[in-house]
């Protein structure tokens, strides 16, 4: 590796050299970077000509932005830099086209060319994300690249590139590259082409692995015994709910259970954490603009606050939970409930109890993993006093606020539950507190955001700015009093309206178009969705509230009303359930801190998942006895 002239670090944002091209390469020491320049998250997003490129002033952000200043084309955004060598096309931005990408080894008998990107794996000096350079001259000896935030120095006096790494070629015409760091692995290279020779063939995995298959546990006297340990709290809230111990309310399926392959469990995974980006993206892309915001249907007072939390809090998180159709037909996201998940509890600690106690060997629990990312998540957010976990008085929000609950005190954290609101008041010196006396300062709730906004619109004139009320001492405060009191910080963050809202699903389709992951979603009834078929959804609702499937001869397939008939809808492709036995039956992946964190399913006869619909076990085998079995 060529030693660089000046290796002293430098300030945020400084230009460390220009690459062939003209793309300029910039300094990312985050610590040295000035808030008055960069006061909140959206200053940190970058874009060229409109088009984004990534975080200010990352490797991926470089990797785009040369690639698109010289080559016209740009990749996908990744969460990851190493997740760039799965990749297999690029967008040219003029046409909208995709074209071929290749990925070659280290070591490869196809050398690496200018204009190939170089990838690293993670771990090492690149823990967690690996590296992603451009490489702009190609040697027997050596290649130079030129690259963003590997560290923070000046680029080598009348050099036009960063670095140099050492090259080797084998008896096999085999290019080795030097891994410059100790405890850091070249991947290898990515090229634009439809030549395949030499590449990394990525076999398609079959289809049938994305299938969920359906199974059911042995019988035995010992299956109708009590299993839930009703000395914990959550436990016995569950039990009262369910009348009993069981997973699922039909009887007739109380030994029943769903499979899934060890290839779609890892399929889930990256996408939960490829989408979570993609909305985070979107999130700010709307916030950003304001005739985007104008169609989520928010009071114009709640909208300076939105912004305030999506500056300070956006990695605040806790939980929330993706919404699939899985099946040999792909992977389909239908939303991303990330203000007031549910399901949680059955995922994370029911369904693993359950396969325990009738001796289920087979395969593995799917959400096994829940509760402890749930636990680190809450010791890494920013609490630092007691939790308050509020709650409607409903006998299911009691299991998942005692769940929640126990997460909060494993993390190390005092928390207090509050059912309903009247054991809150006003005290004199107008602080909300609970029944002992505590201050309400961190909150975490069952109920959704949309409820106190709907207190807002009714007490207030929602088109004024917000100010923090003070009520008369020993009074109750109302929902909105709590939630929206800007000395209370409350998970999830009030930033969560906006990837909630169905809104976001026709910008996240004009903004990633085409995406594998995500349905055709339109504010406008189109041609495409008609021929196709189309759900039409509120863009707030809950529940599957006023949601109608129509196919493609304008038939109407399901149908539920409810409370959201006023809303204002989108069209969103249709792409129905798969039915796998009695039931169609949805995947919900549910993720921790923005990271996948489990899995499990709801199930219905209606093709409508709501309410009611019961949550069953799901597991994990591996492919081959998958497969077989």
């Amino acid at each position: 590796m060529t030693n660089k002239t000046d290796t002293k670090a430098t300030p945020f944002g400084t230009l460390l050299g220009i690459a062939p091209g003209g793309v300029p390469s910039y300094s990312s020491d985050y610590d040295s970077a000035d808030e008055r320049q960069y006061p909140n998250r959206a200053a940190y997003r970058s874009y060229y000509d409109g088009i984004y490129m990534g975080y200010k002033w990352q490797c991926v952000e470089f990797a785009r932005r040369w690639l698109y200043i010289n080559k016209g084309y740009i990749f996908n955004d990744v969460s990851m830099a190493y997740e760039i060598f799965n990749l297999r096309t690029v967008r040219e931005v003029a046409t909208n086209q995709l074209l071929p990408f290749q990925a070659f080894k280290n070591g490869a008998q196809r050398h690496p060319e200018p204009g190939s990107l170089l990838i690293w794996e993670e771990g090492g000096e690149f823990k967690h994300t690996g590296h992603v350079a451009i490489v702009t001259e190609v040697t027997d000896n050596y290649v130079r690249i030129v690259e963003q935030n590997m560290d923070f120095a000046l680029w080598p006096q009348g050099c036009d590139y960063s670095r140099e790494i050492r090259a080797k070629v084998g008896s096999e015409n085999d290019y080795w590259l030097e891994c410059s760091f100790s405890d850091a692995t070249i991947l290898g290279w990515m090229i634009q082409t439809p030549d395949t020779t030499f590449s990394e063939i990525i076999d398609p995995d079959p289809v049938e692995l994305f299938n969920l298959k359906p199974a059911t546990a042995h019988t035995s006297s010992y299956v109708y015994k009590p299993w839930l340990n009703i000395a914990n709290a959550d436990e016995a809230a569950y039990v009262e709910m369910m009348k009993g111990h069981w997973l699922s309310s039909v009887q007739d399926d109380h030994l029943n259970y769903y499979m899934m392959s060890q290839t779609a469990q890892e399929a889930l995974e990256s996408a939960t954490d490829e989408l979570h980006g993609m909305f985070m993206h979107a999130t700010d892309y709307v916030l950003q603009h304001d005739h985007l915001l104008d169609l989520f249907g928010l009071p114009a007072s709640i909208i300076p606050r939105i912004r305030q939390s999506w500056d300070n809090r956006l990695n605040q998180l806790i939980t929330s939970r993706f919404d699939f159709a899985m099946s040999e037909r792909g992977i389909k996201v239908y939303e991303y409930n990330c203000d007031s998940a549910s399901c949680y509890m059955e995922t994370g600690k029911v369904q693993g109890k359950w396969a325990k106690h009738l001796g289920i060997k087979h395969g593995d629990d799917a959400g096994e993993q829940l509760f402890n990312e749930l636990v680190k998540a809450w010791r890494e957010s920013e609490v630092d006093g007691l939790v308050h976990v509020l709650q409607d008085n409903d006998a299911e929000e009691d299991y998942h606020a005692l769940f929640m609950l126990s997460a909060i005190e494993a993390a190390g954290h005092q928390g207090q539950r509050v059912v309903g609101l009247a054991s809150l008041s006003w005290n004199a010196e107008g602080d909300i507190v609970d029944e002992h006396g505590n201050k309400v300062r961190w909150v975490w709730k069952t109920w959704a955001w949309e409820t106190a906004l709907d207190q807002l619109r009714i007490e207030q004139d929602a088109s004024k700015e917000i100010h923090d009320k003070i009520r008369a001492p020993g009074s109750i405060p109302s929902l909105s009093d709590v939630l929206l009191r800007k000395e209370i910080m409350v998970f999830e963050p009030l930033w969560t309206l906006i990837p909630s809202n169905k809104a976001i699903l026709p910008v996240l389709w004009s903004l990633f178009p085409n995406h594998p992951l995500l349905l055709n979603t339109s504010f406008e009834l189109s041609d495409d969705l008609l021929a196709s078929g189309y759900v039409v959804k509120p863009i707030v609702g809950r529940c599957g509230y006023n949601i109608q499937l129509i196919d493609k001869n304008h038939q109407v397939l399901a149908n539920k009303d409810g409370a959201f008939a006023d809303r204002a809808q989108i069209y969103q492709q249709l792409f129905a359930l798969p039915k796998v036995g009695p039931y169609f039956v949805q995947v919900c992946t549910f993720t921790a801190a923005g990271n996948y964190a489990g899995s499990g399913v709801r199930v219905d006869k209606s093709m409508i998942i709501g309410k009611d619909s019961d949550c069953m076990a799901l597991r994990i085998d591996d492919d081959l006895s998958f497969l077989d079995g």
